[in-house]
């Protein structure tokens, strides 16, 4: 949650919260979580939809199928709002923070609301059963989540094997390429998170979806290449990158 405030804040757009999940982490991992009732984030989000508004909703842990059934609610309620799924489902430390029952859900309810799907590897498996090794499992992947009814999908491939990373940007128009070296770091912190916070910025802004893509892909590089080395493990990136590009 912090690393999408500060990525939102940072890309000119003003961020606001309903929080799903209240975990007990650092860079070492993740060691509790307490689940928010769904009554309280549904809350949370009416309180702020009814006063402020959205111009974009992103969604990140939704641990459970109560709270899937929940954010779909809020997202059915903002059709016109352009919806951010994020379907986070393993901590960078390797814990599971999601159940099978909300797996499913997820497909069902939250897939075919999706303005923008930004799944990593291991996460496009788990909703497709498609194996990705490759740039071919990547696309193959994509193509069935489109099949499933999201409008776009950003499938992260930096659990891919290789020297390059790439991401895969896919619409039923066609592809974009994101790619670059892959750089031997083990502060990726909030990488996913990060990402899908620029992409929402942008899409709230008004960008068209490529451009908006394209900006959050290379300020989230951007803030992994500056990572302040935090901690003995996954450490955090560095939001705050462009304030020291000002002049």
């Amino acid at each position: 949650m912090q690393a999408d405030i500060k990525t939102v804040t940072m890309l000119g757009g003003y961020a606001a919260t309903a929080i799903t999940a209240i975990t007990v982490q650092n860079t070492l991992g993740v060691s509790d979580v307490f689940d928010i009732p769904p009554k309280i984030m549904r809350a949370q989000a009416r309180a702020v939809l009814d006063d402020i508004g959205a111009d974009a909703i992103k969604t990140g842990m939704l641990a459970s199928r109560k709270m899937v059934e929940a954010v779909a609610e809020i997202l059915e309620s903002a059709p016109d709002t352009p919806a951010i799924i994020d379907p986070v489902m393993i901590a960078k430390g390797g814990q599971s923070l999601l159940s099978d029952k909300a797996l499913g859900a997820i497909l069902n309810l939250l897939v075919p609301r999706a303005a923008l799907l930004t799944p990593n590897a291991p996460e496009a498996e788990a909703l497709t059963g498609i194996k990705i090794e490759d740039l071919d499992g990547q696309r193959r992947a994509g193509e069935a989540l489109l099949a499933l009814g999201a409008r776009a999908v950003l499938l992260k491939g930096g659990h891919v094997p290789g020297p390059q990373v790439i991401d895969l940007l896919m619409t039923q128009d066609g592809e974009t390429l994101l790619e670059s070296p892959r750089l031997d770091t083990r502060h990726t912190h909030g990488t996913g998170c990060t990402l899908a916070s620029a992409c929402a910025a942008g899409l709230a802004q008004g960008l068209k979806l490529e451009e908006a893509v394209a900006r959050a892909w290379a300020y989230t590089a951007e803030a992994i290449r500056r990572a302040p080395g935090l901690g003995a493990g996954h450490g955090p990136l560095d939001h705050g990158w462009p304030l020291r590009e000002a002049p």
